[in-house]
């Protein structure tokens, strides 16, 4: 029966048009096509724009930066935005952000990973073969020596007028 498989692509796509579908992954031809997330983590409707799915999943990270564990090649927006955490970690003196600096590692250890920031790449393949705590520790000494500046990049501007 031909008319099945039509009724069901429509339906499927009246469905992802209306917002009614969770997605996993930026729409065809982004920036980012290799990008992935887990639907269970992120709830990100199918009518919205490339950029507000970003900015979703980043503002999940900066509440809940354990979910950056659920992406698979994170844009470099998504990287900063869990650097951030790292830093304000690492700035408040509170506990070594050990676990999610091992998240970045696992991110960013696949070449198709896009870089976030200068030389983090080369401080990662610096480390290659390493114990894993030991990459743990040298890539959060080298978080700890960059400039804070790296996470206004992205900081939206409000004047008040």
């Amino acid at each position: 029966m031909p008319l099945l498989p039509v009724l069901s692509s429509l339906l499927s796509r009246a469905s992802r048009a209306l917002g009614l579908e969770s997605v996993d992954a930026f729409p065809p031809g982004h920036q980012y096509p290799r990008t992935r997330w887990d639907r269970a983590y992120f709830d990100i409707a199918s009518d919205l724009k490339p950029e507000q799915m970003e900015t979703a999943i980043c503002d999940a990270i900066a509440n809940t930066p354990a979910v950056f564990a659920h992406i698979t090649h994170p844009t470099p927006r998504m990287q900063r935005t869990l650097l951030g955490v790292i830093h304000a970690r690492l700035r408040r003196g509170s506990t070594a952000p050990t676990d999610l600096v091992a998240m970045l590692i696992d991110a960013c250890d696949d070449p198709r990973t896009p870089e976030a920031l200068p030389g983090l790449r080369a401080a990662l393949a610096s480390t290659a073969g390493y114990d894993p705590s030991m990459r743990v520790a040298h890539l959060q000494a080298w978080l700890a020596d960059m400039p804070a500046a790296f996470d206004l990049i992205e900081t939206p501007v409000r004047v008040r007028g």
